[in-house]
């Protein structure tokens, strides 16, 4: 059963590249465009990662990842945040509220799916 990857992300671009590179790394890929529907996601089908953007409608990405760590039942969830807000001071709010990782946009897609596969222990092919 492959593992399950939590894309959310109000910009469709990365959403799309992200999304595809994945399923492409081989994993189930779900999407929430919010931070309530992220939360709705989790709680029903939680999934083995999330990639968390911080700035979100409704519901913004520190307050989904302060949720998602209150509950013993995800404690083993991994949490990587992706932001544009890439100041020291986010990043230690991040790091503190339990992500696991902090990337800063722009990324190489390429290198998330790398740290992905690092935080869920998938061995990397050799080309």
């Amino acid at each position: 059963m492959p593992q399950t990857v939590l894309v959310v992300e109000d910009e469709p671009h990365i959403v799309d590249s992200l999304s595809f590179l994945m399923k492409k790394a081989g994993f189930d890929v779900f999407i929430a465009r919010d931070g309530d529907a992220a939360l709705r996601m989790v709680e029903s089908r939680p999934p083995d990662l999330i990639l968390l953007d911080i700035m979100l409608p409704r519901r913004d990405g520190f307050e989904v990842l302060k949720y998602v760590r209150s509950n013993d039942a995800w404690k083993e969830m991994r949490v990587i945040l992706l932001t544009a807000k890439g100041r020291d001071v986010d990043r230690l709010k991040g790091m503190e509220l339990g992500a696991d990782d902090f990337v800063t946009k722009p990324f190489s897609t390429k290198d998330v799916v790398r740290l992905v596969k690092q935080h869920l222990g998938v061995e990397e092919k050799l080309a």
